[in-house]
């Protein structure tokens, strides 16, 4: 988790990376003419300290004080607020990436604006909650809304797709993967002896809120049928057909795009009678 609040200037700097400082001096350059600029953009820039460490299971992170099977969206606050019709998420690009490779974040997030509600808009100093998207390790992102802004995880080496895009975007706007439904037992078979020991747990079943919506094979957040096979035979198996294979999506399905409607009552995008419990 990122905070916001600003620090003074003279402490900032025993807590930055050298990514961050790379930023300020960056800042610092442009903004020379003008000090009291500088000053403000460098209190803007001091929000990049991280304050709590998080524990990374798959590409899902959770903060240290959250257990490994609860739902982080069960609680309150987990939804991005909404303002009038849509919801505002005010997002950061790491410096990292090309401008190839910003245009395929880009598109990824405003594939969001044409069947929803959601709308990502760049991040301005004041913005408390946002997301931040950098070039780590893997690709993973943090279940709903964090306090005080909260990083996605998006490597150059293998995450720059649409798809993957949407997925760590999805997570972040509260959605967990497909195959840990609290329902999943009635549409797949998980097989745990397929599966490699430590990575049992992300086929662990949780409590979700599942919108009224079924199991879909065609989500984005659905695992492939062989994922974290230690043997190359199938760990998950769909009922309705043994053979089916899935996993692979290149897009939001219909049905990720009915539950963010419902999860966020975008209105003014018909999803039928249904209503969102609190």
């Amino acid at each position: 988790m990122l905070t916001s609040r600003f620090i003074n200037c003279d402490k900032a700097f025993y807590h930055m990376s050298n990514i961050q400082l790379l930023i300020y001096v960056v800042i610092l350059v442009f903004s020379i003419k003008s000090r009291k600029k500088v000053i403000n953009n460098f209190k803007c820039i001091a929000f990049f300290c991280v304050t709590e460490t998080a524990v990374l299971y798959d590409d899902i992170a959770k903060p240290k004080t959250l257990s490994r099977n609860a739902d982080p969206c069960t609680a309150k606050g987990c939804k991005w607020p909404k303002s009038g019709s849509y919801v505002y998420v005010p997002y950061f690009i790491s410096e990292s990436y090309s401008q190839k490779e910003r245009s395929i974040i880009i598109r990824g997030l405003q594939s969001f604006n044409v069947s929803t509600c959601i709308r990502f808009v760049p991040w301005k100093c004041g913005d408390r909650d946002f997301i931040y998207i950098e070039n780590k390790d893997g690709c993973w992102s943090y279940v709903g809304r964090q306090d005080g802004g909260q990083y996605i995880s998006l490597n150059k080496g293998g995450c720059l797709h649409q798809s993957v895009v949407q997925h760590e975007v999805l997570h972040a706007l509260g959605f967990n993967h497909e195959q840990v439904r609290s329902d999943r037992d009635t549409y797949v078979r998980i097989l745990f002896e397929n599966i490699l020991p430590d990575l049992k747990y992300n086929f662990e079943k949780i409590e979700t809120n599942n919108l009224g919506t079924p199991y879909d094979f065609n989500s984005v957040m659905e695992y492939r049928n062989d994922a974290a096979s230690k043997n190359g035979k199938p760990t998950i198996v769909a009922k309705c057909n043994p053979n089916l294979k899935f996993g692979n999506a290149k897009e939001m399905s219909a049905n990720d795009i009915l539950r963010i409607k419902r999860l966020y009552e975008c209105c003014e995008y018909p999803v039928d009678n249904y209503t969102v419990s609190n």
